[in-house]
């Protein structure tokens, strides 16, 4: 599981460095070019990284799932007491609860990112840090909180999971997804982002898969990895806004 978590964390970073490499050796003179250039890599990419993904699902929910099993045996859904398994929902009423979460979910994301501004103004703060160091805290604040009780419990490979599981979902789907649906509505949308954010993510991907790659963690690693994230939140809130500018492509 581990390498194999390595290996997606890695793909991800490469959908990024490539478009962003490509952007800064294409002619510089010819902006309209430049720009048809990156939009028809970033679309081909994101198809590409769409159908890497749903091979990755069917590796762990089908033909490799032992892998993905808790434990090293992956045979028990059950807590180590012996506790009775958890009642489950049948597949209709987890799809609405899904829709109806989904709409209030997008109501309040809009009403988060429209209030953007004028935090950032009141607060002397950046878009930046905002954008990229609070926000993501808090919308991930559930996510956070399963990994530190499995990690608690000493369940490191759900722990692990789920704390990676999600950039790799971000990197390999909801990306290329939004690529595709621009390209579906006539909205330009590409994967080339700005070069320093694009090196905060590969180095970002360059210690998480350094620290998970043989499977086994301790507490020098993670507070290793606290460190880079404060690094990078001290960095994006010393960033005035608007120096990063908008995302190209």
């Amino acid at each position: 599981m581990a390498q194999t978590t390595c290996s997606l964390l890695a793909l991800s970073a490469a959908s990024m460095i490539i478009p962003a490499t490509l952007y800064s050796i294409l002619d510089s003179s010819d902006q309209h070019g430049k720009t048809e250039s990156i939009l028809w890599h970033s679309r081909g990419t994101a198809i590409m990284l769409l159908i890497l993904y749903a091979l990755y699902l069917c590796f762990q929910l089908r033909t490799h799932k032992n892998l993905f099993s808790e434990g090293s045996g992956g045979t028990s859904s059950l807590d180590e007491g012996g506790d009775d398994p958890e009642s489950v929902m049948n597949p209709w009423s987890a799809a609405a609860v899904l829709v109806a979460v989904t709409v209030v979910i997008s109501f309040c994301a809009d009403y988060l990112v429209g209030s953007i501004d004028s935090i950032a103004k009141d607060a002397h703060t950046s878009k930046s840090f905002i954008g990229l160091i609070l926000i993501p805290i808090v919308g991930n604040a559930a996510e956070h909180a399963t990994a530190c009780v499995m990690a608690v419990r000493n369940k490191m490979d759900l722990a692990t999971g789920v704390a990676i599981g999600s950039s790799i979902q971000i990197a390999l789907l909801v990306t290329p997804l939004l690529v595709v649906l621009g390209w579906a509505i006539n909205v330009p949308m590409g994967l080339n982002f700005n070069i320093f954010e694009t090196v905060i993510f590969a180095v970002s991907v360059l210690v998480v898969a350094a620290t998970v790659q043989d499977g086994k963690t301790n507490y020098l690693e993670g507070a290793m990895l606290v460190g880079l994230y404060i690094i990078i939140a001290l960095t994006f809130w010393a960033i005035p806004t608007g120096v990063l500018g908008k995302v190209t492509g």
